[in-house]
């Protein structure tokens, strides 16, 4: 941008009189700020490499370095972004199983090495808002807390951080979580949510809204936009609060917590996904079924943060062959066929395992 700056120069002649007025233009230095035209967001469900609790024959023969192998050329954006499902903690018991045959209990706790295997992989900002990260207490937190602050990896969604602010190529994104679980940012609260979520979009570029709610299972694979109870718990409405957060100034919405894959929506030119599964867990997690399949999510947005596409890479799961590619592209046709169903007049393009906007 150029602004004009008269400068005046006065050549006096032998006489005193002024002979020449020259004006100058000034190229104003200062940058205006611009952000990148797009922004790639990859984005995955829920991740438990394996637990040495009740016993260390709970962790995979590799001692999961292999665990995303063959993914991982898919792990690359601006953020990669997974529900930590679970703490790093190398030693004690979990007081939720007290009385119960551990055995039977589900309670994880991934090794501190293990870790580093999230970094490698690429990822740079999980949710720790879920109903296992607190299996071992505060001890647990706060050393998942400490491995993830270690390795410089982006987390949220605990009481005593439930939100992170950082800068990817000059890009200010705010990351903000949300679960019905002990301390943990409450979803049910959706005011208070809404409110959290204009102080981000105030001091972010971008305003990445993660959630853990809704039930659990193949029964649950619909986005019912009621209240959502299981176990007796009131697990939230995750249709209320996501529309609400983006009202409020989210810019992608990211589900996870019912196992199985759901619907995608976009509201307000904005990406919500209700559910991304389960995507690497390795042990006591059910993989039957819907259970075993998960989509992988490659989002690009523009600089404000609409909805452009979302590549899907389908991958399964099973306990003898672990996390692999799907060559069937499941998970991309289970999106297609409850999105049809749970949002009928959607707008969305499926095709050749792409999510558009259907411009017709």
């Amino acid at each position: 941008m150029l602004v004009f700056v008269v400068a005046t120069y006065l050549f006096l002649s032998c006489q005193g009189r002024p002979t020449e007025v020259k004006q100058v233009a000034v190229t104003d230095t200062l940058p205006k700020k611009r952000i990148k035209d797009t922004i790639s967001i990859t984005a995955v469900g829920d991740i438990m490499l394996g637990s040495a609790f009740p016993s260390k024959l709970n962790l995979p023969p590799d001692d999961a370095l292999n665990s995303f192998k063959e993914v991982d050329s898919f792990l690359k954006g601006d953020v990669v972004f997974g529900n930590l499902e679970g703490c790093f903690l190398n030693s004690g018991n979990s007081t939720k199983c007290k009385g119960i045959n551990p055995n039977n209990c589900y309670a994880f706790r991934m090794p501190d090495r293990y870790a580093g295997i999230f970094k490698q992989a690429g990822f740079n900002v999980l949710s720790v808002a879920n109903n296992h990260v607190g299996d071992f207490d505060h001890k647990g937190r706060k050393n998942t807390a400490k491995m993830l602050d270690s390795l410089q990896i982006h987390y949220a969604g605990q009481l005593n951080k439930p939100f992170d602010l950082f800068t990817v190529d000059s890009v200010k994104y705010a990351f903000v979580a949300f679960a019905p679980n002990e301390n943990t940012v409450d979803i049910r609260k959706i005011d208070s949510a809404k409110l959290l979520v204009a102080r981000l979009k105030a001091l972010a570029d971008i305003v990445i809204v993660s959630f853990h709610g809704g039930g659990e299972g193949a029964k649950f694979e619909h986005v019912t936009r009621q209240t959502e109870i299981f176990y007796k718990e009131n697990r939230g409405n995750v249709y209320a609060f996501s529309h609400g957060v983006i009202d409020a100034g989210a810019d992608v919405v990211l589900g996870h917590g019912p196992h199985v894959t759901r619907a995608v929506e976009v509201y307000k030119n904005k990406f919500i996904a209700y559910s991304l599964g389960n995507f690497c867990t390795y042990g006591m997690f059910s993989l039957k079924g819907p259970n075993g399949i998960a989509p992988l999510l490659q989002l690009k947005l523009n600089a404000k943060g609409d909805f452009l596409y979302a590549e899907v890479v389908s991958v399964k799961q099973d306990k003898i062959n672990r996390l692999t590619l799907d060559e069937n592209h499941a998970a991309f046709q289970k999106i297609k066929a409850l999105t049809d169903v749970d949002f009928k007049g959607h707008g969305l393009k499926f095709e050749n395992n792409r999510i558009s906007l259907n411009e017709e």
